[in-house]
This record gives structure tokens, C-alpha cells and sequence, in this order.
């Protein structure tokens, strides 16, 4: 079942990009003709669409738009899945407003951050 919220991306290679998802950790939930369903940990969903045949996508996608996902992962070891996949990485990083963070861009360009709540 789908969670009540989720995030449709257009992407280029649709294997390329639920097998980079996968890497990070993300689990499939479905597939099919047109899409493939991700889920971070318990409710992140997350729906890879291919784009059509021929359609040239072009400049910056998610351009000021960050996916956020609570994690129960250390975000160091987010982090190293992310390097092995050579992503370009921001962080981990403690925020003013309590909350560890770190950034990894996908390889359409869609940047996904994933934190961690901290102790006052």
C-alpha cells in the first residue's frame, strides 16, 4: 500500500536510479510499466517514473526542493553507501534547530536529506 504522501520523480534510467536508491537503503515495494515504488525505512515513499522515449529533460531538476526523510540510520553510514556510489555528499551536519542532516544528490540531480533529531 502506498503511504498517503509521496514524491513522483522523472528520471532517465529508471534501473540506474532504483539501484542507486536501493544502495542508500531504500526497499522496493512495486513496480511496474511506468514506475517504481521506493520506500525509506518505514513510510519515505518515493515513485521513480521513466521518462519517455525520445523526451530530452533538460536543467537542473529539484532545483531549490530538498526530499526530506527522518532516519533511523546513522547518517554516517548513509553517508559511506552514498560515496560508494560516488554521490556528491553534504554533511553530516548538526542544525541550529536540533536536528542532524546530510544532503546526497541522486544521479538526476534530486537532492535527498536525510536527518536524524539530536539532544539538546
Amino acid at each position: 500500500m502506498t503511504s498517503p504522501y509521496f514524491t513522483k520523480l522523472l528520471v532517465l534510467d529508471r534501473s540506474a536510479s532504483a539501484s542507486f536508491y536501493e544502495t542508500l537503503g531504500f526497499h522496493r515495494v512495486g513496480a511496474d510499466g511506468t514506475f517504481i515504488h521506493l520506500r525509506w525505512e518505514e513510510r519515505g515513499d518515493v515513485m521513480l517514473v521513466g521518462a519517455p522515449t525520445g523526451v530530452r529533460v533538460e536543467g537542473k531538476r529539484g532545483w531549490g526542493v530538498l526530499m526530506c526523510f527522518t532516519s533511523q540510520t546513522p547518517l554516517d553510514e548513509l553517508k559511506a553507501r552514498a560515496e560508494r556510489l560516488s554521490a556528491p555528499t553534504e554533511g553530516p551536519d548538526v542544525k541550529p534547530w536540533h536536528t542532524e542532516e546530510l544532503v546526497v544528490t541522486d544521479p538526476d540531480g534530486y537532492r535527498l536529506n536525510f536527518l536524524r533529531p539530536v539532544s539538546r
